[in-house]
């Protein structure tokens, strides 16, 4: 992509929470799919006491531009630019991917790199619990049928797998409009090569799930937890483990993980 479609896109949305001193350390959240900023990271609200946290809308969710397909290369590039001259950089699921490859092109602006329930499985196919489920997923979401309605997709990613169908509001549903249309990212090639050289402080927090519905924690969160595992261990990361919560760790159990982001954000 040439640097003048760069130049020529229009700006994402972002939403600053900022009620600390001025001068106080930025950090730069991104989402994961079928959510937007302030939906997915509502939990780190009162982080905004001490940081200035901005929370990306990516294109084709939230209040960003639409996008004809949502890619996570793409994404980097607009991370790449948001980083300014430094910040910390937190990506949620798809949104790891994201962050992953601008921290990997601009490891100099970051400051640090959580990276949480990071779903990028393909790094991690030599480990052989996440090899199985990239055979699954691709047999299941190869191909996402496009005839299928926003709603029957957000039935389908929900129900079987024993989870609450969220109201389906017009945001909500451009949301999963955006997602069916989506690069896939279990299939990402992401070079760890860069990010193991890195000397940024790299965190990767996964949910244990063993409070997940049986059918879910067996399609998606074990190969989740192998891949945060495998993902930490390659590129020089800390693994934490956060117990009672599982692929929105930060939703789920948002004192801890907040308590996580400001020791790693204070450092």
């Amino acid at each position: 992509m040439s640097h003048d479609s760069l130049r020529d896109r229009e700006p994402l949305h972002v939403t600053v929470w900022d009620e600390a001193t001025p001068g106080a350390p930025r950090a730069v959240l991104v989402h994961g799919t079928m959510s937007w900023g302030t939906e997915c990271f509502a939990g780190q609200r009162p982080l905004a006491g001490m940081f200035r946290l901005e929370l990306v809308d990516r294109r084709g969710f939230g209040d960003s531009p639409d996008i004809e397909r949502s890619d996570y290369t793409v994404d980097a590039e607009d991370i790449g630019q948001l980083l300014g001259r430094g910040a910390h950089l937190v990506g949620h699921s798809y949104g790891a991917a994201a962050v992953m490859l601008a921290a990997s092109a601009r490891p100099d602006a970051v400051q640090s790199l959580t990276l949480i329930e990071p779903s990028a499985l393909r790094t991690a196919a030599g480990h052989p619990t996440v090899a199985a489920a990239l055979e699954r997923i691709r047999a299941s979401f190869g191909d996402v049928d496009e005839e299928l309605s926003p709603e029957d997709h957000l039935r389908r990613s929900t129900e079987p797998y024993g989870l609450p169908l969220p109201e389906p509001t017009p945001r909500l549903l451009r949301a999963v409009r955006s997602a069916m249309r989506e690069r896939p990212i279990w299939d990402a090639e992401l070079p760890l090569g860069p990010l193991a050289a890195a000397t940024m402080p790299k965190t990767v927090i996964n949910g244990t799930w063993e409070t997940a519905h049986p059918d879910y924690r067996e399609f998606t969160g074990t190969a989740l937890m192998a891949c945060g595992e495998y993902l930490a261990g390659a590129i020089g990361a800390r693994h934490v483990r956060v117990s009672g919560a599982d692929h929105a760790p930060h939703q789920d159990r948002p004192e801890e993980v907040n308590a996580v982001l400001t020791r790693l954000w204070q450092s």
